[in-house]
């Protein structure tokens, strides 16, 4: 049918979502979401939904969708949640709390899907090392680069060179894995996010980034 070709020609994309929530609506906020966490997977990709615990403005939820049929795949969803009744009920309690809502349209570096060591954001984050979620945190890092054609394929060309050292240093924590590599595709323009999974939490974060210093060619 004309709707399945075009969902196969529409590259993936991964959307990110960003909701200012008021501070005195947080925990009304966040019940709400999380009883009807099983109704959002039902109807779109939900790949990642956490809120900051320091870094930058805090009480933003921070949601990151994979739209395996680019945004064919994502219309076909949104139009499902529009028209869902329990989903209407949801939004009647979450919106009133939202001081503002940001969208932004990412796509995964090639490099996601040719280092094995990278596990991308295709399918649900998996338990990595007999872990689960408890305890994990995930380091979400932005970087505004300047304006030009060639700033990002540049900035992914080198990232890729010197990635496998910051990967393999001594001293890196075992729980520490890269998630993906996103680039703005619709939104602020040159904006480049990596998403780090530190199973151990802070502390595995800090001897990750120090053992990181080591990495020569990083």
């Amino acid at each position: 049918s004309s709707s399945t070709v075009d969902l196969l020609m529409s590259p993936p994309i991964v959307e990110l979502r960003e909701y200012k929530i008021k501070t005195y609506h947080v925990k009304q906020y966040m019940a709400a979401t999380t009883a009807s966490a099983d109704l959002r997977k039902s109807l779109v990709p939900l790949r990642l939904f956490t809120v900051p615990e320091t870094g930058g403005t805090l009480n933003v939820a921070t949601h990151f969708y994979h739209y395996e049929g680019g945004f064919a795949e994502r219309d076909k969803c949104r139009a499902a949640q529009g028209a869902n009744l329990e989903w209407g009920r949801y939004l009647g309690v979450a919106r009133p709390c939202m001081i503002e809502q940001k969208s932004t349209v990412f796509v995964e570096a090639p490099l996601v899907k040719e280092m094995d060591e990278i596990s991308g954001l295709g399918e649900a984050f998996p338990v990595i090392d007999g872990q689960g979620s408890s305890g994990s945190i995930y380091e979400i890092r932005r970087y505004k680069l300047k304006l030009g054609y060639d700033t990002v394929p540049n900035m992914l060309s080198i990232y890729k060179s010197g990635l496998p050292s910051k990967l393999t240093a001594e001293g890196t924590d075992p729980t520490t894995s890269l998630v993906t590599l996103l680039y703005s595709e619709v939104g602020l323009l040159n904006e480049v996010i990596e998403i780090w999974r530190h199973g151990g939490g802070t502390e595995a974060m800090n001897r990750s980034r120090h053992a990181a210093r080591s990495a020569q060619d990083w």
